[in-house]
C-alpha cells in the first residue's frame, strides 16, 4: 500500500491563488484546486477522492504536479504524446515501398488494388512490423515515403487495337 501523500506547506500567495481557482469556470482547474487545498488541510488522497469525486491516483497526480510545476499545474496540458515512435525503420520503409510497386496478387491476395488495411495486413505477414499496425500508422509511413495515397481508379480499356486512335480523334 502506498503511503499517504501530502502537498508541501503552501505560501500565502499560493493559498490565495488556490482559493481564487475555486471560482474558475474550468473544471480541471477547479478540481485540482480542491484537491490541493484539501491536501494542505491534512486529508489523505483517499479521503480527498471520496469527498470530491475522482480516483486516488488523480489526487496523487495533482499533488505531484504541484510539487513539480507549482501553480501552473492548474492549467491542463496537452494530451499529445511527447514522443512518437515510428513503427517502420528506414529499412522497413524501403521494403514497404518495394511492396507497393508490386501487385497484391504476388503476395497471394485476391485483389489487384492496394488498400491501407491490406497493406497493414501484408506488412505484418511479411515481417515488416512486429504487430498488426493501424491504418493511420500505414498512412504516416507512406507520408514519410512521400507517397500520395489516393483511392485506386478503375481504368477502362478496350480490346480494340485502334482504341487509342479513336479516343484521340473523335470524328472517327
Amino acid at each position: 500500500m502506498k503511503s499517504p501523500l501530502f502537498v508541501r506547506s503552501l505560501t500565502p500567495d499560493e493559498h490565495t491563488a488556490l482559493h481564487a481557482a475555486l471560482r474558475a469556470t474550468d473544471a480541471f482547474c477547479l478540481r485540482r484546486a480542491q484537491y490541493l487545498l484539501a491536501s494542505a488541510k491534512g486529508q489523505t488522497p483517499k479521503q480527498i477522492a471520496t469527498t470530491y469525486g475522482g480516483c486516488v491516483q488523480s489526487v496523487r497526480n495533482a499533488i505531484k504536479a504541484f510539487e513539480i510545476a507549482g501553480l501552473s499545474c492548474l492549467t491542463q496540458g496537452s494530451h499529445r504524446p511527447r514522443r512518437i515512435v515510428a513503427r517502420f525503420a528506414e529499412a522497413e520503409l524501403t521494403r514497404l515501398q518495394a511492396l507497393l510497386h508490386q501487385s497484391p496478387r504476388t503476395v497471394g491476395k485476391d485483389t489487384s488494388v492496394w488498400t491501407l488495411a491490406l497493406l497493414a495486413e501484408v506488412s505484418f505477414e511479411q515481417g515488416l512490423t512486429a504487430t498488426q499496425v493501424s491504418l493511420e500508422t500505414i498512412r504516416r509511413a507512406l507520408a514519410r515515403l512521400g507517397a500520395n495515397w489516393k483511392r485506386a481508379k478503375q481504368w477502362i480499356t478496350s480490346p480494340d487495337p485502334h482504341y487509342t486512335l479513336k479516343k484521340r480523334d473523335e470524328s472517327v
